[in-house]
């Protein structure tokens, strides 16, 4: 059960293309973003679908798998752990996030094109 404890499991699109940097001692860190939609009927019968968007940090391996294999629109699974986090914004404003740190990432489906068309991956 301690496994369970700060797990988060999503499958979502990939929202935008991997932002990735070194740190000063030369790791790499990505920052990304997916969607995830849920779809109900509302009380009067009316479809309604509902987009949330996570932010995600990989470190590392993953952010080199970030970095050449996702794009925008991807479809894709990820395993991590919620974290929440303060920082002082530009104008001096302490700012909290909350970010999911990537431990898994899987690819699932080709990229999801504007007109709705999903392309597969070469082979």
């Amino acid at each position: 059960m301690y496994a369970l404890r700060n797990k988060v499991q999503l499958i979502g699109r990939l929202g935008n293309v991997p932002d990735v940097k070194l740190t000063e001692k030369g790791k790499k860190w990505a920052r990304f973003s997916i969607a995830t939609h849920e779809t109900y009927r509302n009380t009067l019968g009316a479809r309604v679908t509902e987009t949330q968007w996570h932010l995600l940090v990989a470190w590392g391996r993953l952010a080199e798998v970030a970095e050449k294999y996702l794009d925008k629109g991807r479809e894709m699974a990820i395993e991590g752990k919620l974290v929440n986090r303060s920082y002082v914004d530009k104008d001096g404003i302490k700012r909290y996030t909350t970010e999911i740190l990537v431990s898994e990432i899987l690819l699932l489906g080709g990229k999801l094109q504007p007109a709705g068309e999903v392309i597969e991956p070469a082979v």
